[in-house]
């Protein structure tokens, strides 16, 4: 079960505790070349898993936890900085809370839920990932020319992708349950 796109996934998931570290510490220019790196990773492990056949149950599980923790921490470690609105790192828990609480009670209900990425979810991940490198490069390399008009668009993005794919995945959730109840 364990090969090596699944220990560059667990490398991915050892660095979060690291990045959120540097950006407390406002080492701003280490977390960003962290950053870079994990994101690199996932796909070198993605890469791996699939064209030279290293995909695992654990690797299918492992990749997204890794992923989600890596966002969610930074979210929230810039949100208190302050570097993000409060409401946006809310937001973007929130929806991930959500969705791990949808799938939960569907297996205590006896139901099991394939969630997939949807093409949203795909689109609000670019989105959080493009605001997270935007706002680490602006504080690691001082980017200010036109910094706030910026972020204030990749701010909206965000948060217009994830209330999208929330209510994407609210309706296959409630499809699922509906089939459930039916069958």
């Amino acid at each position: 079960m364990v090969n090596l796109a699944n220990l560059i996934t667990l490398g991915r998931l050892g660095s979060v505790p690291v990045i959120v570290w540097l950006l407390l510490d406002q080492r701003y220019v280490t977390a960003f070349w962290l950053f870079v790196i994990a994101g690199i990773s996932d796909g070198i492990d993605g890469l791996l898993a699939k064209r030279f056949g290293m995909e695992t149950t654990l690797g299918r599980y492992l990749d997204p936890i890794a992923d989600k923790a890596l966002l969610v921490s930074i979210y929230v470690a810039l949100g208190l900085q302050l570097y993000l609105p409060k409401w946006l790192v809310l937001l973007v828990v929130s929806r991930d809370l959500l969705i791990i609480g949808a799938i939960l009670l569907a297996g205590a209900l006896g139901r099991r839920v394939a969630i997939r990425p949807t093409m949203i979810s795909k689109i609000n991940t670019v989105a959080q990932i493009g605001l997270i490198g935007w706002v680490l490069a602006h504080f690691a390399f001082g980017l200010t020319e036109r910094a706030d008009t910026i972020t204030t668009i990749l701010i909206w993005v965000v948060a217009a992708t994830t209330v999208a794919s929330w209510y994407r995945y609210l309706i296959i959730w409630l499809n699922d349950m509906a089939g459930m109840e039916q069958g």
